[in-house]
């Protein structure tokens, strides 16, 4: 099993920014998916979550309204689309999946609850 995120890097504040992760090694559409973020000092917090079929998705309150998850399963790829980026949204972003044994509508918000990370992708808001 093998995760591949990609897309950080050092934006300003109000400017908009995609991340992707790239699966391998499992069957990408039997496993719920999700974005957590650690910035320094602080723990892994959850960012998004989406599952398997893609008709259950969970934010973060305070990503709402200005993140989108979503998956291409065709593609073994799940994506974070940020907008409106926030010096306080400064972290390095991880990519996260779980077997869900083909419960589609399953995913998990906690960290605990997932296998599979992948190695992480350095965001940084200036404001």
């Amino acid at each position: 099993v093998q995760l591949q995120a990609s897309g950080g890097g050092l934006v300003q504040a109000g400017d908009s920014l995609s991340l992707s992760c790239r699966a391998s090694g499992f069957s990408f559409s039997y496993y719920a998916m999700a974005w957590f973020r650690q910035a320094p000092g602080k723990e892994r917090d959850f960012v998004a979550a989406i599952s398997g079929s893609a008709d259950s998705i969970s934010y973060t309150d305070s990503v709402e309204g200005r993140f989108t998850i979503s998956r291409d399963n065709a593609k073994n790829t799940v994506y974070l689309q940020m907008h409106s980026l926030k010096p306080e949204d400064t972290a390095v972003y991880y990519c996260a999946a779980q077997d869900v044994y083909s419960s589609s509508s399953v995913y998990y918000t906690d960290s605990t609850a997932y296998t599979y990370w992948g190695q992480g992708t350095q965001v940084t808001v200036s404001s």
